[in-house]
């Protein structure tokens, strides 16, 4: 029994630019922008919603499937899933088109210019969620193409398999009724707090009602922690201890893989939420999304160690 990860696959170039940016653009001459800047150290990183959720699954030794539409340069990216025993099972690759790109460029005070080719993701309908007799337990809908997203959340919704619908980056192409639609779908909804604000502008709907339309809504607020909205309660997850804090890109994607890991092995919500939050913890001491390791003994034993008490 597997959890299907549909969302992105993508690449991530991530550039460093060694001064300020707003050293460099003049805001009287915005309407003519026109800027270099050189970076000296450059990184090409594995990314992605549904890679990033997969690969931090299987470090809990789970058996994720990642559903994605991907381009004719996906070959070293297949060749990490492949190292990694990660299932390529329902990536679809399209030969007319790039994998994801993202390009982000950071300055010293931690700015960000990104630049993003959505390539094979705008074609992410073109799969369906598999029928195959119990090869799905469980699913997620992260970021994708807009049509994608919807139509594999209705075929999970069809299928009775239950659902996380995470709409992350992608929340903006979507309306109120739309994802007014999308949530009565779901089995759960995970949103972070500025995610939660917009999702509240939306639909209309507060908090309290949005968690009354689901079986558990997930608010992650960065270093606040998170808050759990389920059966009538609001759980208060806190942070998990760090050594240092390298690069926060991809949290929230260890953040949802903790969450999946919970409720494929039916653990109770402050369980499974401290199991996300330190699946954050732990990918933030590390540059990029997917270069942190560990065995789910040392998982387990750092758990212990951040929240006193055993899973």
């Amino acid at each position: 029994m597997s959890a299907l990860i549909c969302g992105s696959m993508a690449y991530d170039t991530i550039m460093v630019f060694h001064d300020k940016f707003k050293h460099h653009i003049l805001p009287e001459k915005i309407h003519i922008l026109n800027v270099c800047f050189l970076v000296p150290v450059m990184r090409r990183e594995f990314g992605g919603c549904a890679g990033n959720i997969a690969y931090n699954l299987k470090l809990l030794k789970e058996e994720p499937l990642i559903m994605a539409t991907v381009g004719h340069d996906f070959e070293p990216y297949a060749k990490w899933l492949n190292q990694h025993h990660i299932s390529g099972q329902f990536i679809r690759s399209l030969d007319n088109e790039y994998t994801g790109q993202a390009y982000i460029t950071t300055d010293e005070d931690g700015n960000q210019i990104t630049a993003f080719h959505p390539g094979a993701m705008n074609f992410s309908h073109l799969n369906h969620v598999p029928t195959v007799a119990n090869s799905v337990r469980i699913g997620i809908v992260s970021p994708d193409g807009k049509e994608g997203m919807q139509q594999h959340a209705q075929q999970f919704f069809d299928l009775e398999i239950p659902f996380i619908f995470d709409p992350g980056q992608g929340l903006p192409m979507f309306d109120g009724a739309e994802l007014l639609t999308l949530i009565d779908q779901a089995t759960w909804l995970t949103l972070n707090d500025y995610e939660a604000e917009m999702m509240q502008e939306r639909t209309g709907l507060s908090l309290d009602a949005l968690a009354q339309k689901v079986d558990a809504l997930i608010v992650t607020q960065g270093g606040e922690g998170s808050t759990i909205y389920a059966e009538g309660e609001k759980i208060h997850i806190p942070v998990a201890p760090v050594s240092t804090l390298a690069d926060p890109t991809g949290c929230g994607d260890a953040y949802r893989a903790g969450l999946l890991y919970g409720l494929l092995n039916n653990l109770d919500w402050n369980v499974t939420g401290r199991i996300a939050s330190l699946m954050g913890a732990m990918k933030i001491e590390h540059h990029g999304t997917q270069n942190h390791t560990f065995t789910l003994e040392q998982f387990k034993a750092r758990y212990a160690e951040s929240f006193g008490s055993h899973f």
